[in-house]
């Protein structure tokens, strides 16, 4: 059964020389697929919803409409988190560069872009105050700010460090073709 999901990840495969190999470069997209444990509890959290919404039905059906209002209310709560959890992350495009927080959305111009690099530092493991030695791929803006986009350690990359690799250097070439262009 075809997976068509699956298809940008191909395009990484398949093409490893090509930097870009999307042709609608503007179109934002994910320069890499969100990982194991991102998926996962997304997954936990749409298995938690599902439970939510039988017990909704189940209210509903006792006869306690406004406890059952409220109950499909904090399961499309939790499906709204699934969703947003599942579209967090670094998205590129002609324009720029998109961070997406899970209560955030902050994007950047290719013009104000001054670097994308990999550093050595330490970074936060799968997002918790705990902090070990890793690698981050860090944005500099004209002006030298700094912003941390991805690590090794987050929710994408813990314990596949070739898609960082891949991703932080798909990041860097988009950089090299757009901020690169803008500056001439």
């Amino acid at each position: 059964m075809p997976l068509p999901f699956l298809t940008a990840d191909r395009a990484f495969d398949a093409t490893d020389d090509i930097a870009l190999p999307f042709d609608d470069h503007d179109q934002w997209r994910r320069p890499y697929r969100p990982g194991p444990w991102r998926v996962g509890m997304a997954a936990l959290a749409l298995l938690l919803a599902s439970f939510v919404l039988l017990a909704a039905v189940i209210i509903a059906v006792a006869g306690a409409l406004g406890g059952a209002a409220f109950t499909f209310g904090v399961a499309a709560l939790i499906i709204a988190a699934a969703l947003r959890l599942l579209r967090m992350g670094v998205w590129v495009s002609r324009a720029g560069l998109r961070q997406v927080s899970f209560f955030a959305t902050r994007t950047v111009p290719w013009p104000k872009v001054s670097e994308v690099r990999t550093a050595q530092q330490p970074v936060r493991w799968l997002g918790l105050p705990r902090t070990v030695q890793g690698q981050a791929l860090m944005l500099v803006r004209h002006g030298g700010e700094q912003t941390l986009l991805l690590t090794d350690h987050n929710a994408d990359f813990l314990s596949r460090v070739e898609a960082f690799d891949r991703a932080a250097d798909t990041v860097e070439a988009w950089n090299a073709e757009y901020a690169g262009s803008a500056a001439r």
